[in-house]
């Protein structure tokens, strides 16, 4: 084990040390030198019991049987749904009232007098929507407190109805704009849509959205923009005060993003000094205290309220496995067959933690197809997760034809904000990725990790959206208990560098002293002002130098800012721009018998020196051949992305003409670009030893991860 490699997450680049195991909970991962990294327990807290619990055994059982009712089962063989779930266990949701809409239409005034005062457009045509009560409490609320907390259930409409309320009651007035972050791109391209569609309205127009590198609003016409939290994180160095939002709501709170966390912080201050704007934290968990007693501390009871937000959904029920699974892929492979030959209509969502686990499945389901082909008739598997660009994330959200019963194969990017309809059945394998900064080794870690109850029951909800719903947790009930009751914020164990360099951006010095949601370890602090003092970012004194104010400006990481930047002494500006402009995964990798010519077809772009000159080779290829889409089938890449790259290209041109950064060609010197890279990624460079292992710069011993270029070059030399 032990790797550095680039993991994307949404839109944050970092460097992993991989595993390719789960490891033991209580126990320490090594590297070749012995050296110890940590224990993932510390993470989460002592849940070494789920461990074992998960991963020895299988067999499966309904929730709610009593002692005596206990079925076992033998081998791998599922029990038939049909007695899978005798009395089914409901975990939550309130069952939705026949034709109660709820809505409030134009021209009723509500609290306080506001009164409709929208813009002439009467929202909420379309879609399910909360009850009145949800609407006039909020908007009451609202009237009264500069903050309020919601809390409601996964699907219950939180996202799509509020931002529809508050136009309705006229806080979208006077050119003021209601802004809804996200922490996922997908979740703001699909909730604006959604909304878009219920107010009749085109997307882009009253509704619109803006992600890296995308926005799509009218200046003068939308009043309600949904953005991911970075994107708003972003647009505070520009305009510290968001002086032209009235509302501001923060959406999914729970998740504990890291940008989350900032804009919680920042908000705060910018409360004190706009009292007449409107600031809503939701939240999908009913632990809305810490939210609360943050916004009210320096500032009286009365800043902030908490009020519950039912909506419309439906009850769940929950199944657990009698005994763990050692193979929750395989699991879940063999259960969708038996949910798809022995259940009613109605569409599966799968949680598993990773692209090779859903690809895993995916071939799975095609290997069982290819052997029994009326097995899985009318099956329909789509993936769902990070490495997606947002084209192919999008396919999720298409209806399928009549008889066809989808299968979205997802990680937690499907767990909150959006909402797939149709789905009926959720399995959760009981796992999830995640990233653990170790200061001591400058890296992330990318463990796989339990999920938390939080997040199952999460989970289990999206079921429950839009009709009846079923839940299968591929681990024993007596597991759930030993999960930690919700995850721990991302930011306390999380790279702080590009956070703290905004901060830094905005003028905020002393970080120690800074009202943190939740303090980060001081570590981890230390390390990201010892990391941007090193790369020139940060002077002795802890301010901006002039390079960093540059690259504070970028709309991208650090590492790749400064390859733009750099590129000027190392004359390959031009080169450097195309390769940063490839931020997308452009390679196109079929599940089925063409994946062999696929890989064929990537083979013609690979170059020796790894993978920013290969995605320069494919860049480069596609500007010859005239942007062809048909070039891009014959070559298994993507159009889409790469036509997405070309659009980046032209944005990050800009900012390059804007700091006078020369866009010069090296003329194919593979030594300028490879210099340049690596004066950019120090923090991520290590030697090539006698042995053919890897030391970093920090004197520990790595290795390379399979996906990367070099790796397959060496293998094969």
């Amino acid at each position: 084990m032990g790797s550095f490699i680039h993991a994307v997450e949404d839109e944050m680049l970092c460097t992993s040390l991989m595993t390719d195991k789960v490891p033991y909970f209580n126990a320490p991962i090594y590297l070749q030198n012995k050296s110890v990294i940590g224990k993932v327990d510390e993470i989460l807290g002592p849940i070494n019991e789920v461990y074992f619990s998960v991963k020895m055994g299988e067999g499966m059982v309904a929730s709610s049987f009593k002692q005596g009712d206990k079925v076992y089962i033998a081998g791998d063989k599922l029990l038939p749904i049909e007695r899978f779930l005798p009395k089914p266990k409901v975990i939550g949701g309130l069952k939705k009232a026949r034709g109660a809409r709820g809505g409030v239409g134009r021209g009723r005034g509500m609290s306080g007098g506001r009164g409709s005062r929208g813009g002439g457009r009467g929202f909420g045509r379309g879609g399910s929507r909360g009850g009145f009560g949800d609407q006039r409490n909020i908007l009451h609320a609202v009237e009264n407190h500069q903050v309020l907390i919601v809390v409601g259930e996964t699907g219950s409409g939180k996202t799509t109805q509020i931002p529809q309320y508050l136009y309705e009651a006229g806080w979208a007035s006077d050119s003021n704009v209601i802004v809804c972050t996200q922490p996922r791109r997908v979740a703001v391209t699909s909730v604006a849509s959604r909304v878009a569609a219920e107010v009749g309205t085109v997307l882009g127009d009253e509704v619109g959205y803006t992600i890296r590198f995308e926005d799509v609003t009218s200046k003068d016409r939308t009043r309600i923009c949904y953005v991911t939290d970075g994107i708003l994180f972003r647009e505070i160095i520009v305009d510290p005060l968001l002086s032209r939002y009235s509302v501001i709501m923060v959406d999914e709170a729970h998740e504990r993003s890291v940008y989350t966390d900032m804009l919680l912080i920042l908000l705060k201050k910018i409360c004190v000094k706009r009292p007449s704007l409107r600031v809503i934290i939701s939240s999908a968990t009913l632990d809305a205290h810490a939210f609360h007693s943050f916004f009210t501390s320096n500032s009286g009871a009365d800043t902030a309220k908490v009020v519950s937000f039912k909506g419309s959904t439906y009850p769940v029920q929950v199944a657990y496995l009698q005994y763990p699974t050692p193979d929750y892929v395989k699991a879940a492979s063999d259960l969708i067959k038996e949910i798809h030959s022995k259940q009613g209509p109605g569409d599966i969502l799968v949680f598993l933690t990773g692209q090779d686990e859903i690809n895993q499945c995916l071939e799975l389901l095609m290997d069982a197809q290819s052997r029994v082909p009326s097995s899985l008739q009318g099956l329909a598997p789509i993936a769902l997760h990070a490495g997606l660009s947002i084209n192919e994330q999008m396919k999720v959200f298409e209806p399928t034809t009549p008889g066809i019963r989808k299968v979205v194969i997802a990680t937690n990017i499907a767990e909150a904000s959006i909402t797939i309809e149709g789905i009926h059945f959720v399995i959760d394998c009981g796992y999830v990725k995640m990233h653990t900064f170790n200061a001591a080794f400058g890296m992330s870690i990318l463990a796989i990790v339990p999920t938390s109850q939080a997040s199952a029951i999460q989970r289990a909800g999206r079921a429950g959206r839009t009709s009846l719903g079923i839940c299968y947790r591929l681990y024993p009930a007596t597991t759930f208990a030993t999960l930690a009751q919700v995850s721990a914020p991302q930011i306390v164990h999380t790279d702080l560098t590009q956070p703290i360099l905004g901060l830094k951006s905005l003028g905020i010095d002393n970080l120690m002293k800074l009202h943190w949601l939740s303090l980060p370890p001081s570590s981890n602090i230390s390390q990201a002002l010892d990391t941007l003092m090193k790369a020139g970012i940060l002077d002795e004194s802890g301010g901006l130098t002039s390079k960093g104010q540059k690259i504070a400006e970028f709309p991208l990481d650090m590492v790749m800012t400064s390859m733009l930047i750099n590129s000027e002494e190392f004359g390959c500006g031009e080169e450097i721009l195309n390769i940063v402009a490839m931020s997308n995964n452009i390679f196109v990798m079929p599940q089925n018998d063409s994946k062999t010519l696929a890989e064929l077809e990537h083979r013609k772009f690979i170059a020796e020196e790894g993978d920013h000159l290969t995605l320069l080779n494919v860049y480069n290829a596609f500007s010859k051949f005239g942007r062809s889409k048909t070039w891009c089938k014959s070559h298994a890449v993507s159009f889409r992305a790469l036509s997405r790259a070309v659009s980046i290209q032209a944005q990050l041109k800009k900012y390059m003409e804007r700091f006078q950064i020369p866009i010069k060609s090296c003329q194919g010197n593979a030594s300028s670009l490879q210099q340049c890279i690596a004066k950019s990624s120090v923090n991520n460079v290590a030697k090539l030893l006698s042995d053919g292992t890897y030391e970093s710069l920090r004197g520990h011993l790595v290795g390379l991860a399979a996906i990367y270029i070099i790796c397959n070059v060496q293998e094969k030399a």
